[in-house]
């Protein structure tokens, strides 16, 4: 049986996560108590109905969130394997969701407290969980759309690779993602946006690759990064990753960082692995 703790940050995506790992045929549970997760795992293992089981534990369960890490300690007793998977998002994105759908934070303290404090409590009891978490997912500049595609590409059993590769651009001007693995900044080639007639087009059009790739340093650049990952990924796979996020970076994410990504993308599909793109700050 392959189940999967779900726990992170109140208004990270934890229902996204979960909406999107049914679609994958999991059996999920929402809002668990930890000491009964042990319990339920058991029970599903012998009943040998589900095969895939996803369970979400957090500190609305109060108290007894605390109990979490004395739950893994019985799954390992009952030599039940289990992956834990935190979600994530910046505080100053939870506050923004929280303002927009007005709902109330689960750690809210009287009348006179605040989501901010709220926050940081939780941030703190769920720190020990975070730096433990077999899959690390941040959601802080993921559409819905774009989070279901990262879960997807996570767990989907369709993969014949034993790791999944997902390449993402973005623009530092936006920030760099916190969940990659490998980040590589291309700041440093000629930039189409001083192009007037490909400053309004993106990476995925054909004359802006085709621009970008046109100079001899981005055409060394491909070939040494190439390499890297070439040489990287066989070592990832003999540690055990089941994922590796590769996140290229530009100025703004709508050219160089777009163009660089479909080729690593297409490069390792070329090679056979299971692999999955996304352009963040396209749109932005």
């Amino acid at each position: 049986m392959e189940l999967i703790i779900i726990t992170g940050m109140s208004g990270a995506g934890k229902s996204c996560v979960v909406n999107s790992l049914e679609d994958l045929g999991f059996f999920c549970v929402d809002n668990l108590p930890a000491k009964l997760i042990p319990v339920f795992a058991e029970l599903l293992k012998n009943s040998g109905e589900h095969k895939r089981v996803a369970v979400v534990t957090d500190v609305r369960a109060g108290e007894q969130f605390s109990e979490l890490f004395e739950a893994f300690d019985e799954l390992k007793e009952l030599q039940i394997e289990y992956k834990l998977m935190f979600i994530d998002a910046k505080d100053d994105v939870l506050m923004k969701r929280y303002k927009e759908t007005r709902r109330k934070h689960p750690l809210i303290q009287g009348n006179y407290d605040s989501v901010s404090n709220a926050i940081t409590r939780e941030r703190k009891l769920l720190s020990r969980a975070r730096s433990s978490a077999d899959f690390l997912l941040e959601t802080s500049n993921l559409s819905a759309i774009q989070c279901r595609v990262r879960v997807l590409s996570m767990f989907s059993e369709t993969d014949e690779s034993a790791i999944h590769i997902h390449c993402m651009s973005f623009g530092f001007k936006h920030g760099i993602p916190n969940d990659a693995d490998f980040v590589f900044d291309v700041r440093f080639l000629p930039n189409p946006f001083y192009v007037p007639e490909l400053k309004s087009l993106t990476g995925l059009d054909k004359a802006v690759s085709d621009y970008v790739m046109s100079f001899q340093e981005s055409e060394d650049f491909g070939k040494k990064l190439f390499e890297l990952l070439d040489f990287s990924l066989p070592l990832c796979v003999k540690e055990g990753r089941s994922q590796l996020i590769i996140a290229v970076g530009c100025t703004g994410g709508h050219h160089r960082s777009v163009t660089f990504a479909e080729l690593i993308h297409k490069h390792f599909q070329d090679k056979g692995y299971s692999s999955s793109v996304s352009h963040r700050d396209i749109l932005k």
